[in-house]
């Protein structure tokens, strides 16, 4: 299996994490409004999959180190396989809920509360678990994250709002979404060997525990997503023969990209962690935040409405979250 060697290179893929996780849902901006998005979700989960084994046959079967894709899985003891597909339950709700709270406010209101506090549980609890790097640079970082998402709440708050309960509607979920996808990760380290080169027996590599993890997504997503189907957050409500009458080729397309785009990153992400620890790679990856922030600001304009004085506010929130980020490389390197 290809192994991440160096820091440097760990902190590389961390950043294309950082791009990947920022940018999945424009797919989801893509598609028309009747394509709702529980039908989108199940071409996102199918792309999950297939990313899954895509790198598991690839990266994850090539080199002399570690155990091959096949061969890892077919050594995992119960408790890791269970722990990366409870890991992928857990993150498939917290996701269908980011996913319902965009299309309520917008990814420069969902991704920012949601992502930036899954990003703070998130690297307290898998730091605790595997206290690598520096903790006071670690939890400063943290401490200036949680400004930032303050500040994109306050900037949200500026926006003409015809419905106010739908401004809350999408500020409640996104936090909802945010305190349980900040433990998923930690299921899925919990089943990982953290010596890639030579693994222990019982435990997965990055590449087995991502399919795993993919599993556990797409079959929870015969609960999870069928209750959004007939019981939307948002939207009209929808039944598995829309899914079949309404799509087309190319809508299937979209959500299958944007399957592979999320996944894609969360293997580099698993991949670059034996080196960068845990903690360190989930808190620059969930940097998501403010790719997803830029991409609701300058490319689909959501805070084009606002009063002036906004971008004040939105200037704020990017800086507090690249100081925040910036301190979380640091805090390895010390």
């Amino acid at each position: 299996m290809y192994i991440v060697d160096s820091y440097s290179l760990a902190v590389v893929f961390c950043i294309i994490t950082m791009l990947g996780w920022g940018s999945w849902a424009n797919t989801l901006k893509m598609t028309p409004k009747k394509w709702e998005f529980p039908l989108y979700y199940w071409d996102y989960s199918i792309g999950l999959v297939l990313t899954t084994l895509l790198f598991g046959f690839t990266f994850g079967s090539s080199g002399d180190e570690g155990r091959s894709f096949v061969a890892d899985l077919s050594q995992a003891d119960f408790s890791a396989l269970s722990s990366a597909f409870i890991g992928g339950v857990v993150f498939n709700l917290s996701n269908l809920l980011i996913v319902a709270a965009t299309a309520i406010a917008g990814m420069a209101v969902a991704f920012p509360i949601a992502v930036g506090l899954a990003l703070v549980i998130g690297v307290v609890i898998n730091y605790i678990a595997t206290p690598l790097g520096d903790p006071y640079l670690l939890f400063i970082g943290l401490a200036l994250v949680v400004f930032a998402i303050l500040v994109d709440t306050a900037a949200y708050k500026k926006l003409p709002q015809d419905k106010k309960g739908d401004q809350k509607k999408g500020i409640v979920i996104s936090i909802i979404s945010g305190i349980l996808m900040g433990f998923f990760y930690r299921f899925v380290a919990a089943s990982m060997t953290t010596n890639f080169a030579t693994p222990d027996t019982g435990l997965l590599t990055p590449y087995s525990a991502m399919f795993v993890f993919a599993i556990g997504i797409f079959l929870s997503n015969f609960v999870f997503n069928t209750w959004f189907m007939y019981k939307p957050v948002t939207g009209r409500k929808v039944s598995y023969s829309d899914y079949f009458k309404i799509g087309t080729p190319k809508l299937h397309f979209i959500g299958i990209l944007g399957g592979l785009i999320w996944c894609a990153a969360m293997e580099f992400n698993l991949m670059a962690s034996e080196q960068a620890g845990f903690a360190i790679s989930y808190g620059l990856g969930q940097g998501a935040t403010m790719i997803s922030a830029a991409w609701g600001v300058f490319v689909w304009k959501e805070f084009a409405a606002a009063p002036k004085g906004t971008n004040k506010l939105l200037a704020a929130m990017f800086a507090l979250f690249i100081i925040g980020l910036a301190l979380i490389v640091i805090a390895r390197l010390n």
